[in-house]
């Protein structure tokens, strides 16, 4: 393993730190602007829109597992995610060029294709730049900068498509990603321990000769969180684009800025939660911090049948950052605790990946179809149910996964065989 310079630790915290806030999940922080762009200004039909995002949602799904694999194999982990970020902002520029339904239908199935690099790529280098046992600080470091730059991108993008138009807002696509191709490069590569990246500590040897689907498929626990994943997100996704439609319908000419106060609540409660997730994750243990996260979502999907007043509306919101929060920091920690000494880390971060997309995907045309038949009141409730079916199974299948030194590499032994 590369020693390395204190100059060198702080370039590449530094260089982390930058990549988390400039690629700030983009598309995912434009997503909810491309429904209310579509509803509102092109005359799209909530089954339209439901249409695209299962579609492109469920094609970029099968990318999901064969990225972390790849991710797990290569060397070039800064490589893969340039060119990822060079497509992601010619998707974007598409989008706003040309916003009739068969190219947005192509840029949105390309944006879910290449985004199946961006999260597991980034988690895999942060393994490779820092120990295990600053793992859980680091996470939250990761998600709390990723936050900070999904409020930016929402305040601009509130600002620009005020000033602008809502056409506009899908400009920041190119912008951002230029950016963050110059933050992947400042990392030092030789910095980057790639055996420690899929999940090999130094003096470990994986499991030469079992294939990684076997590794994956024989580790209950994943399984069972990949279900949790899968159910929580099909009761989240829909939620923040269903919220933005009610706003802008009834405040039309603050449609967009109304959609930045929405992402810019939640995110600036993420934040201070993200921090405090990754610190209580390694005190309390992962599955008690995850049953708060999970807990959240099923009320909120309820509270958003109360009131239509876009004061409540935006407040409920602030929940999403509880929730949110607490998932987007425990997914690499509980996946690492369970892939430890297997050497397929991203490849199972690919598969719940792949099982998130699937309940995203879906339900993005599920709650299109209630709306347009029975309202928003029964779309909400039955995302609510979804979200409480995910608490339950988080509760009563998913074993604790957490530990630290040899006695986390041990428990993860034992939940293989589980």
């Amino acid at each position: 393993m590369t020693t390395q310079t204190p100059l060198r630790k702080w370039a590449r915290l530094d260089a982390l730190d930058a990549v988390n806030f400039l690629l700030a999940d983009v598309r995912g922080a434009l997503g909810p602007f491309l429904n209310v762009f579509l509803v509102t200004q092109q005359g799209w039909s909530q089954s339209a829109v439901g249409l695209v995002t299962t579609i492109s949602g469920l094609l970029g799904l099968v990318g999901q597992a064969p990225a972390g694999a790849l991710i797990d194999a290569t060397r070039a982990k800064r490589g893969l995610l340039v060119v990822a970020l060079a497509i992601l902002g010619i998707g974007t520029a598409v989008i706003f060029a040309w916003p009739d339904f068969w190219p947005v239908l192509a840029a949105n199935t390309v944006l879910a294709v290449v985004g199946d690099v961006f999260a597991p790529a980034v988690a895999a280098l942060t393994l490779g730049l820092f120990a295990r046992r600053v793992l859980s600080w680091r996470m939250g470091r990761n998600s709390a900068f990723d936050h900070a730059g999904n409020v930016f991108i929402a305040l601009a993008a509130g600002l620009i498509g005020r000033l602008f138009g809502q056409r506009a807002v899908f400009l920041l696509g190119p912008v951002f990603a230029a950016l963050a191709i110059l933050a992947v490069l400042a990392i030092p590569g030789d910095a980057i321990d790639h055996e420690r990246a899929r999940g090999v500590e130094e003096g470990e040897k994986p499991a030469i000769g079992k294939a990684g689907w076997r590794v994956i498929a024989g580790c209950r626990p994943l399984m069972v969180f990949a279900l949790c994943a899968l159910l929580f997100h099909f009761a989240n996704a829909p939620l923040l684009p269903l919220v933005g439609q009610k706003l802008a319908q009834a405040n039309p000419d603050w449609a967009t800025a109304m959609m930045s106060s929405c992402i810019v609540a939640a995110q600036l409660v993420m934040l201070p939660v993200a921090v405090l997730a990754g610190r209580f994750a390694d005190r309390w243990g992962r599955k008690p911090v995850l049953l708060i996260g999970f807990a959240i979502l099923p009320v909120r999907a309820v509270l958003y049948t109360l009131s239509d007043d876009p004061a409540w509306l935006i407040g409920v919101q602030l929940l999403d950052g509880i929730g949110a929060g607490i998932y987007g920091v425990l997914l690499p920690l509980v996946v690492a605790d369970l892939m430890r000494g297997t050497g397929h880390y991203t490849l199972a971060l690919g598969v719940v990946a792949s099982a998130q997309a699937i309940g995203a995907s879906v339900s993005g045309l599920a709650a299109g179809v209630v709306v347009d038949h029975l309202g928003y009141g029964p779309a909400f409730l039955g995302l609510g149910a979804a979200a409480a079916a995910a608490l339950m199974t988080l509760f009563l299948m998913l074993p604790e996964t957490g530990g630290s030194g040899h006695e986390a590499g041990g428990k993860s032994a034992a939940l293989m065989g589980s």
